[in-house]
């Protein structure tokens, strides 16, 4: 399990798409949006440590938040100097703080199971959108284009990992897929991971994918209105995941379902693009 004590920021893992867009920033934004990366990282951990007790999980995500409102009440936690430093200096929100936290938490109390897609949206919105309003500010973007591309981009991400996981989720004991898209394909009754893991989710997927794409769509039209210096980063990412949602559009959801990942080439193509296109 994470501990929430550390003297340093928690390591970026350097191979990640995320990294790689981030590099792509000036040093002071790129070492801003790493801090916020490396709590979201951290918490995350505290989540995903699924074999653990709750309990403790839960105090250690409280913990976080009580740090986090240390860094806003000016509390000398010398520790967390790495993220302090970029709270002050970009005026980030302890809100969304706060709704990534609640995000985790949501993973933590209780295994998802077949959510409605109104807690579904919730879920997306805590764990990304969320990370997305906090990124924002550091990009340079104004308040309410950062806002609207948080909503999109950050659910089109969270969508696309979603659909990426459903496999390694069910190990987990976790199905993030809606229970009205699994009602739609008979699917749905008592949630089962190990039936879902066995079966052709076509039907169940393909609204999600729609969804994402609908996102996708709407985050491009924000960035395109923006400087690219405001959206290099984020237009990475985009083109990033949106290659990572047709490749499993072209593989299918019918079992075995074969990850699918970005090649390293495939990511440098889309580097290619957020500079030049």
């Amino acid at each position: 399990m994470t501990l929430a004590h550390e003297a340093a920021a928690p390591k970026v893992a350097t191979g990640s798409s995320f990294y790689t867009a981030m590099r792509i920033l000036p040093q002071p934004r790129r070492d801003a949006v790493m801090a916020v990366y490396a709590f979201c990282r951290a918490v995350d951990d505290i989540a995903d440590d699924w074999r653990a007790p709750c309990a403790p999980r839960l105090a250690a995500l409280e913990d976080w938040r009580g740090r986090i409102d240390g860094i806003y009440g000016n509390g000398d936690d010398r520790s967390l100097a790495w993220l302090a430093e970029p709270i002050r200096r970009f005026k980030l929100e302890r809100s969304d703080f706060h709704d990534v936290i609640d995000g985790m938490v949501m993973d933590t109390a209780k295994d998802m199971r077949a959510p409605t897609m109104k807690t579904l949206d919730l879920y997306c919105d805590r764990v990304a959108s969320a990370v997305g309003r906090l990124a924002s500010p550091i990009f340079g973007l104004p308040r309410q284009a950062g806002l609207d591309l948080a909503h999109h981009l950050g659910r089109a991400l969270q969508l696309t990992n979603i659909l990426r996981d459903i496999d390694e989720d069910a190990s987990m004991g976790r199905i993030y897929l809606p229970r009205e898209m699994l009602a739609e394909a008979s699917l749905y009754g008592e949630p089962d991971p190990t039936k879902i893991a066995r079966s052709d989710l076509t039907l169940a997927c393909e609204p999600l994918v729609q969804l994402a794409r609908r996102h996708f769509m709407a985050a491009r039209l924000i960035m395109q209105q923006r400087p690219r210096a405001e959206t290099r980063a984020p237009r990475l990412m985009a083109r990033v995941y949106e290659q990572k949602l047709e490749h499993m559009m072209d593989r299918g959801f019918a079992p075995p379902r074969l990850p699918v990942k970005s090649s390293k080439i495939q990511t440098l193509l889309a580097l290619l693009g957020s500079r030049l296109g």
